[in-house]
């Protein structure tokens, strides 16, 4: 097992240590363990002027996986787009063809106080959101700034997909919904957007050849309103790159917090790269604040996504699973009579989890 470590910005750092030390404690001496770590975003800056460095590039191309923390600090926008510290991520995915993002949102029973939403609207919840990664306007060309007629400054990007782009997502998304309850909803703005009805025709057309998948389609807006009031309709949902993003943080917000989301990128093998959805969080960097329990999950979708651990992936989820039983929060899951702990304790608390 050849792991990329690319901890990046920061809380990245506090929080894939935490998964790191999961992942050798439920590993063991079962196979070799090979972790090689490299830096990314500002890390990669400091030191070798680029946000990702050529060295890191190679480290990830030659590895099984890559576990990846967080990147991007304030002020990103400021900087032309190719050196932002946040924009590593997109090149590296780009690079390495990673095209496919699943982002399940679970809500952990004992979690249910958690969310801002009301029990009965979120109990049982289980959906995963497969967004296209390569894609759409974050990769779009032309981009950039410039002056208009009226001579004003404007800014523009573009957003654009061509089929094969289309139908490979779509497949993965058939695909995945049959390994669950065989429902499929693909989310676009087709009503405006000549993207939209590209999308929509090619993911109807895709779905011919899965009959077995019941397929619906939602503009985003409406998807947004219905994953708001009633999320247990949906189980796979497929989009795009930017409504995938927006979309994805908001179902976040379902299972209690941000700090829970687990996330894979994957291509078309079985490489990928998992990383919590969550961002860098600066303000909290370094104060053992931070919830590590995306960045193990995610740890643990690598297990079964990459290595075909599927036992292994199992017995870190219930690890996490009776830590929250135990009544152990972070500040972002914390509920009354709870226990806050730290980043440290909390990553602590599940490898002891996976001892007992």
């Amino acid at each position: 097992m050849k792991i990329a470590v690319m901890p990046g910005d920061g809380i990245g750092p506090e929080v894939t240590a935490q998964a790191v030390k999961v992942l050798k404690a439920v590993v063991g001496k079962s196979q070799p363990l090979e972790l090689v770590e490299a830096p990314i975003g500002q890390a990669g800056i400091d030191a070798a002027g680029d946000p990702l460095p050529a060295a890191s590039s190679e480290i990830a191309r030659k590895a099984d996986a890559i576990l990846f923390g967080s990147a991007g600090m304030p002020g990103d926008e400021a900087i032309p787009f190719p050196m932002r510290p946040g924009a590593s991520l997109l090149r590296l995915r780009k690079e390495l063809g990673l095209f496919a993002n699943f982002r399940p949102a679970l809500l952990f029973p004992e979690l249910i106080g958690a969310s801002t939403l009301k029990p009965e609207v979120v109990q049982g919840l289980d959906l995963m959101i497969l967004r296209e990664l390569t894609g759409d306007a974050y990769f779009g060309e032309p981009r950039g700034f410039g002056i208009n007629a009226a001579g004003e400054r404007e800014a523009f990007n573009t957003m654009r997909y061509c089929e094969s782009e289309v139908e490979r997502i779509a497949h993965v998304a058939f695909r995945t919904a049959r390994l669950r309850k065989k429902k499929l909803c693909s989310v676009d703005k087709a009503n405006v957007l000549e993207v939209g009805q590209l999308w929509r025709e090619v993911v109807t057309r895709v779905g011919g050849g899965y009959p077995d998948v019941e397929l619906s389609h939602l503009f985003v807006d409406a998807a947004a309103m219905q994953l708001m009031r009633a999320p247990l309709q949906f189980d796979v949902i497929v989009t795009g790159n930017i409504f995938g993003d927006i979309l994805s943080d908001a179902a976040a917000m379902l299972t209690g917090s941000i700090g829970m989301l687990p996330s894979a990128s994957m291509g078309q093998g079985t490489k990928g790269l998992y990383e919590p959805v969550h961002g860098t969080a600066p303000d909290i960097a370094g104060k053992n604040l931070a919830n590590p329990l995306a960045a193990i999950l995610s740890m643990a979708m690598m297990l079964r996504y990459s290595f075909g651990q599927a036992a292994q992936a199992d017995r870190v989820e219930r690890a996490v699973r009776k830590v929250l039983a135990d009544g152990l929060r972070t500040g972002d899951i914390f509920q009354a009579g709870c226990r806050r702990v730290g980043t440290e304790e909390m990553g602590q608390a599940v490898v002891a989890a996976l001892a007992g």
